[in-house]
């Protein structure tokens, strides 16, 4: 849907009240990651990813801790040096200050809980 007039588009839609499919929110497109943000609020944001297979973040740092949770697919995640291997149902938190990137193995869905203090 396009927004018109009293019509919502559905990155714009209200989700509060009412049962999701987290890995439904964002559809997975050829050769890019895309996002989709569920709450973004002072205290903390909720995101939902798609990576396509070979794509990823490369590495960073975040003033934060953040959950990963993997709905859909595989992935790794380097975190200060450790490698890790994920799959769908999987959860990671990934340290404040800790260097940590990632990439697809297979095209992946995850959510990313990052709570602010």
């Amino acid at each position: 849907m396009v927004e018109h007039g009293n019509e919502k588009s559905p990155e714009k839609e209200d989700l509060r009240s009412k049962v999701l499919k987290l890995k439904d929110l964002v559809a997975y497109q050829d050769g890019t990651v895309a996002s989709r943000t569920l709450v973004n609020k002072k205290a903390g944001t909720i995101t939902i990813f798609s990576f396509d297979e070979g794509e990823g973040l490369s590495e960073h740092t975040a003033p934060y801790d953040a959950v990963v949770t993997i709905l859909d697919g595989s992935c790794e995640i380097w975190i200060a040096g450790e490698t890790f291997q994920l799959k769908e149902g999987d959860s990671i938190i990934m340290p404040a200050n800790k260097p940590h990137a990632l990439s697809a193995i297979t095209r992946f869905k995850m959510a990313l809980i990052m709570i602010r203090e």
